[in-house]
């Protein structure tokens, strides 16, 4: 355990490399950070850390800088969030609120990600299961085809066009569209499959087979894998990073949607930001950057989650406000359509 000196010494190392990329010596802390001791107690102290491994010294004669375990240590037990300011918490609302559907709402936050913290933003579209049924819509395109369109709470809208149907009506696809609704407004995706188990029944005789098409090709629309579709921006900002050689390691992840999938993990509690530091990355080339994400729902539902990438010195109490706050208002804005 550290005592609480080498804690601030810690954090002072943090936040200096952070703000210069430069190593950081005994003499600029104490000039710095009036630690109250003097900097030959700085240098024990700095010893100690990199004894413990918190910081190393990259050359003989530099100062210290943090490594993985030390930013660890800063992110669990030395920082505090950053909250937003007024002007930009206004921004976010403002800049988001004007998405007329799911798509610009992914489009606008990855841009807004990437242009409040300078890192790389991810976002990865509601998944279909955890949505819920806002509306059925049956579209009669002649005597053999239907589309069927799906619209979800969270704005998803899934389309479809039913082709080959011996006699498609308009009663007949107003009788349907009618009992899907009566059915499905407001189920949990995941509950559509017992809750039109019985629909065709429910159906005078000439309308069941058309019932079972369209019930077919809703059913396979829901276990697709829409929890694969993620979009990224800003990954110009890598440029302005010096990751040396590893630049194309990080390229070459961030061009796979399966490795993006596991680096947000698993969508769970909205509230909850997770960061991943270094090599606790499981993916090589990703082991210099640092990923901060946090689920965005609606109420206490998780619907996907949202994040950042970018080099190990990054802003950790900046970077994680702004995810923090922008999954906050994608939330609401989901919530409110």
């Amino acid at each position: 355990m550290l005592d609480d000196r080498k804690l601030a010494v810690l954090r002072a190392i943090v936040e200096d490399y952070v703000s210069t990329n430069e190593p950081v010596g005994s003499k600029a802390l104490v000039d710095r950070h009036g630690l109250g001791v003097s900097p030959a107690t700085i240098r024990n102290d700095m010893v100690a850390l990199e004894e413990e491994g918190y910081i190393a010294q990259p050359h003989t004669s530099a100062g210290r800088v943090p490594t993985d375990k030390g930013y660890r240590l800063f992110v669990d037990r030395l920082s505090t969030v950053k909250p937003l300011s007024a002007a930009e918490r206004r921004a976010i609302e403002t800049f988001l609120s004007g998405a007329v559907d799911l798509d610009e709402i992914v489009g606008r936050t990855v841009r807004l990600l990437a242009q409040l913290t300078r890192q790389v933003a991810i976002v990865q579209y509601p998944s279909l299961t955890r949505s819920s049924v806002q509306h059925v819509e049956l579209v009669p395109l002649g005597q053999q085809r239907v589309m069927m369109v799906l619209i979800t709470n969270t704005g998803r809208v899934e389309q479809r066009v039913i082709d080959g149907l011996d006699r498609v009506t308009d009663d007949s696809v107003e009788n349907l569209r009618t009992v899907l609704n009566q059915a499905l407004v407001g189920r949990w995706l995941t509950d559509v499959p017992p809750a039109v188990s019985d629909l065709p029944g429910r159906l005078p005789a000439e309308d069941r087979v058309l019932a079972a098409s369209v019930l077919s090709v809703l059913l396979e629309s829901l276990v697709e894998k829409h929890e694969e579709k993620i979009v990224l921006g800003g990954t110009a900002n890598l440029a302005a990073v010096d990751f040396s050689a590893s630049l194309r390691g990080v390229l070459e992840a961030l061009e796979e949607n399966v490795v993006l999938i596991r680096l947000l993990g698993e969508a769970g509690d909205p509230s909850m930001l997770t960061v991943r530091i270094g090599a606790e990355n499981s993916h090589e080339g990703l082991q210099s950057t640092s990923i901060v994400s946090a689920g965005y729902g609606i109420g206490d539902r998780s619907l996907a989650k949202l994040g950042v990438v970018g080099p190990t010195r990054m802003d950790y109490p900046g970077t994680m406000g702004a995810v923090r706050a922008v999954a906050r208002y994608v939330g609401q804005i989901l919530a409110g359509q």
